[in-house]
């Protein structure tokens, strides 16, 4: 028989040691499992990625990367399924997702093999990979030229589709992604990626062991939805802002990045580089802005 369709979360038996009492129980993890991307056009297929993700979504997080890697559109997706073929043992169909593009051949890929094997942390990108970001997107805003000392608090101006965002607004954002993470309920171990309008309304959120899978998830179903791009909307994520979250971000047209925790140098240069809103440490009532400050509405002292 084949192989169940694994699901977000697996139970396990563990031993609780709480002072000098001692029980079996049952709990609840978040399921880990490898995702092969592949692409597929003009009879021929490749495989682009080996990613470490919590089942679920998995068309979703495939279009989602793609998108974010400049390879296809919504109008370039032909259809994407779970791989059928008859040589591979059932325990790897729903871990093998094949985009089937339109098109007589497969486009050029040359970028693609630093992503052939993942983890669920997030990638390593130096410098080069952000210069080579200019030859594919323009900044989001009027950013000031790179090195500019005082880039983050003069380098940017907001942009037409997201108004300037009120503090008290931030405030509240990871209340409202923490109470709509219902596997990290179950588990207390997936990161969350949230899609959320000016006011703070929360239209999207997606979980996931790894923060770059969450927003690929996020992207992908914003893509299949035909919302691209996502200029009017900012994002939030669990846990450490990093350069790779960025990258997606750009490429999906958010002008407003958040996170709880610290972004890498390289994001904070990435958001700065193409006038993006970097916000990081969003706890409780405050935050650190890094990066285009002005789509922040706060009151000065």
């Amino acid at each position: 028989m084949g192989r169940v369709r694994p699901g977000p979360t697996s139970r396990v038996r563990v031993r609780e040691v709480s002072g000098a009492a001692v029980r079996d129980r049952r709990d609840d993890l978040a399921t880990e499992e490898p995702l092969e991307i592949r692409v597929a056009a003009g009879g021929d297929t490749r495989t682009l990625a080996i990613t470490m993700r919590t089942p679920g979504a998995d068309f979703e997080l495939a279009a989602g990367f793609l998108s974010g890697e400049g390879i296809a559109r919504a109008e370039d997706i032909a259809s994407i399924a779970y791989c059928t073929d008859e040589d591979l043992p059932p325990e790897t169909r729903y871990n093998t997702v094949t985009v089937h593009l339109r098109g007589r051949s497969l486009p050029e890929l040359p970028a693609m093999d630093r992503h052939f094997m993942t983890s669920s942390a997030c990638g390593v990108c130096g410098t080069a990979s952000l210069d080579a970001l200019h030859t594919r997107h323009a900044a989001l805003t009027e950013a000031a030229p790179r090195g500019a000392d005082d880039h983050c608090v003069q380098g940017a101006l907001p942009g037409r589709a997201l108004p300037p965002v009120p503090a008290d607004v931030l405030y509240g954002l990871p209340g409202r992604l923490r109470e709509a993470q219902g596997i990290f309920g179950k588990t207390g171990g997936l990161h969350a990626a949230g899609l959320f309008t000016a006011d703070g309304s929360l239209l999207a959120v997606r979980e996931d062991v790894g923060r770059h899978n969450a927003v690929d998830k996020l992207v992908g179903w914003a893509l299949m939805s035909g919302r691209l791009p996502l200029e009017a909307n900012l994002l939030l994520v669990s846990g450490r802002t990093s350069y790779e979250i960025m990258q997606k971000a750009l490429a999906a047209g958010l002008p407003m990045v958040c996170g709880v925790s610290a972004p890498s140098s390289l994001a904070v240069d990435l958001a700065r580089d193409f006038g993006m809103t970097l916000v990081g440490f969003l706890r409780g009532e405050r935050f650190n802005i890094y990066a285009a400050p002005e789509r922040v509405a706060t009151e000065q002292p």
